[in-house]
């Protein structure tokens, strides 16, 4: 049994949420712990044909048989958290999810300031969902916990204690699933165009109260085209004429904001890989860099193209792409983990 991590490795949106829905759905997992910052980050989860735009809910969701848990290192807003439970009841989720008593709490005030901060919300590019502010009242031991709020009492637990209690067990999958992606990184991101804490695959792990030796695979996710939201700096960013050629327009999940568009940037891989102790990589989108893999499930089904876009990740970064999606759809992926000899279940 595994305990993954699964993180981005770009700005976000790189499609954690396909690949994370995929390995819930493949490998069954007994938790599914959310890390990160808090509702800033949106992630978009495909069941059915039906899309669930989420901020706080951990994106392995349709899996009915997981506890979902947010980690104490996670901001909570209770009003989000609660309509996402609200709309997601045909999966459950009011029965499986656990807040950590520790988790932070943003409230009013902090989304108030957020967007009249005229720094954060027009030199950084803020979500405006507060985390920021939470965050600093958080490093000033003043922010109230999800221990001190009523309306999330029948929600409340010890998530490190859970999750830590099912590892040494032995016999259950774990994914602990993180938001944003390793380039919006505090400490190793674009300063000061990046977001209220390290985003990594390190802090991921803290945030659910899991030692880093007890990590045994660590997926970094990359679309094939990377995309920002916001402001700061963007080495390979393409024209929105040249995104627009290309079919390439894209919304932000949480602002709406359109995204900045760019080509694939091996470099700012390999670092994200360095950072994150990556023993995987994912790849995302591979459909909208050649249209004739789209739906491919069969590696030796993909274009010339196609693979060697791969193959030159691969070289170039030094990490084995084993997840490969062609299409918004669960089924259409092209899983190589046991070709690596990377257990999946």
């Amino acid at each position: 049994m595994t305990c993954t991590i699964v993180v981005g490795g770009q700005w976000g949106d790189e499609g954690k949420g396909k690949i994370i829905s995929y390995i819930c759905n493949k490998d069954n997992p007994y938790i599914v712990a959310r890390g990160g910052v808090g509702p800033n980050a949106g992630h978009t989860v495909e069941v059915d044909g039906k899309n669930y735009g989420i901020r706080m809910v951990p994106t392995g969701f349709p899996n009915r048989d997981s506890i979902l848990a947010i980690g104490a290192g996670v901001l909570v807003d209770p009003e989000v958290l609660l309509k996402e439970i609200e709309m997601l009841s045909d999966f459950n989720i009011k029965n499986r999810i656990v807040v950590d008593y520790n988790c932070g709490i943003i409230e009013e005030k902090h989304k108030e300031m957020d967007k009249s901060n005229s720094h954060l919300s027009k030199e950084i590019g803020s979500t405006g969902t507060g985390c920021g502010p939470a965050n600093v009242d958080r490093a000033m031991r003043t922010l109230k916990l999800a221990k001190d709020i009523e309306v999330l009492k029948e929600y409340l637990g010890d998530v490190s204690n859970l999750v830590n209690e099912t590892l040494e067990e032995g016999n259950k999958n774990i994914v602990i699933e993180g938001t944003q992606g390793t380039l919006l990184s505090l400490y190793y991101g674009s300063y000061p165009y990046v977001t209220s804490k390290d985003t990594t695959a390190s802090s991921f792990a803290a945030d659910v109260g899991v030692g880093p030796t007890k990590i045994d695979e660590v997926i970094v996710v990359f679309k094939s085209y990377p995309t920002r939201v916001g402001e700061g700096p963007f080495p390979t960013e393409m024209s929105l004429e040249e995104a627009e050629r290309l079919n390439l327009v894209e919304y932000g999940t949480v602002t709406g904001r359109r995204r900045r568009i760019g080509y694939f940037d091996y470099n700012l891989a390999k670092r994200a890989c360095r950072l994150n102790g990556a023993t995987q990589m994912a790849l995302t989108c591979l459909d909208k860099y050649d249209s004739e893999c789209y739906g491919v499930t069969n590696y030796e089904d993909l274009s010339e193209k196609g693979k060697r876009f791969i193959k030159e990740i691969e070289e170039r970064v030094g990490v084995p792409v084993t997840l490969i999606s062609t299409g918004p759809e669960l089924h259409q992926t092209i899983d190589l983990r046991k070709e690596y000899g990377i257990k999946d279940e």
